[in-house]
């Protein structure tokens, strides 16, 4: 709620008259107690959630052949089912777990220093505050991930995140209450040290959304713009961590790579990409020379 009667007060006390995009938040907010806003966070999730996996989904299930080129796991099809399973399996953990958190946590927003008012922050404040929001965020899921990975962190809490050997966008979140209850605290941190404005707030929540939906789709486009994002994992990089499963020790970042490779936990991953690149070479060169190469099997178990 904003301590403006009008817009011209509003402009008055910035001392400048408000952008386009300040005076849509004005006729928007000024009237809206702030903890609605903040609760915006649920509506964000769940929009984000389903409406983000469908297109890939749907290609998958209807007209699989026009993206089969990029599958990451070509020999793995998932039926209908599996989808909604996941879909339902999901909403029930957003409903029962999520969104009750959501409504609860309103006060640690507010005490951090979350704000609502104008002005609105430039466009560099937000990308600076995103960038610092993604690395606290991947240093500290780096940790919390590799220690579900534990003997007893995978047996009673990550072991339903790794039921789909094969992920899909749909089951990025689909996992153990308790490790959605504890993968959110890497998420608020960020937030937590540099507070921005509910508007940043909420374009991290649904930016972190799409890029955990991304690197579990199951297909590594060409021409995804992530790819020019420095250290960025995506797809390729995460899906191996699946594949591999509960005993993988390798990939455990959600978004960068630094962490895996600083600490050595992506050797595995990275001999599998150079032993995959000699098999290549040797196969162009015997389909080069006329040599039958359809005994070769790259696959590593």
């Amino acid at each position: 709620m904003l301590p403006y009667r009008n817009l011209a007060e509003a402009e008055v006390v910035l001392g400048r008259n408000l952008t386009a995009a300040e005076t849509f938040w004005f006729h928007y907010s000024a009237s809206m107690p702030d903890y609605l806003l903040f609760y915006h966070n649920i509506a964000f999730l769940f929009v984000t959630f389903t409406l983000v996996p469908l297109p890939i989904a749907v290609a998958e299930l209807i007209r699989p052949s026009t993206i089969a080129p990029f599958k990451l796991q070509p020999k793995v099809t998932l039926p209908p089912s599996s989808f909604l399973k996941c879909y339902k399996d999901v909403l029930r953990v957003f409903f029962f777990v999520v969104g009750p958190l959501q409504l609860i946590s309103y006060p640690s927003v507010k005490l951090v220093g979350i704000r609502t008012g104008l002005p609105l922050p430039s466009a560099w404040e937000m990308v600076a505050q995103l960038v610092i929001y993604f690395l606290v965020e991947d240093y500290g899921n780096y940790w919390i991930h590799r220690a579900m990975h534990s003997k007893w962190g995978y047996e009673k809490i990550h072991h339903v995140h790794h039921e789909f050997t094969a992920p899909m966008g749909f089951a990025a979140p689909y996992a153990h209450w308790a490790e959605v209850l504890v993968l959110g605290i890497p998420s608020f941190i960020g937030p937590a040290l540099v507070p921005g404005h509910m508007v940043t707030f909420w374009l991290w929540i649904a930016l972190r959304q799409i890029e955990a939906i991304e690197t579990h789709c199951g297909y590594d486009f060409p021409f995804n713009p992530t790819k020019f994002i420095p250290f960025y994992g995506g797809a390729e990089y995460h899906d191996y961590h699946h594949y591999v499963g509960g005993q993988s020790q390798s990939n455990f970042a959600s978004v960068f790579t630094y962490c895996d490779y600083i600490y050595g936990t992506d050797r595995g991953y990275r001999f599998q990409k150079a032993h995959l690149a000699k098999l290549r070479e040797q196969w162009t060169a015997e389909e080069h020379n006329g040599i039958d190469n359809s005994n070769h099997n790259g696959k590593i178990e």
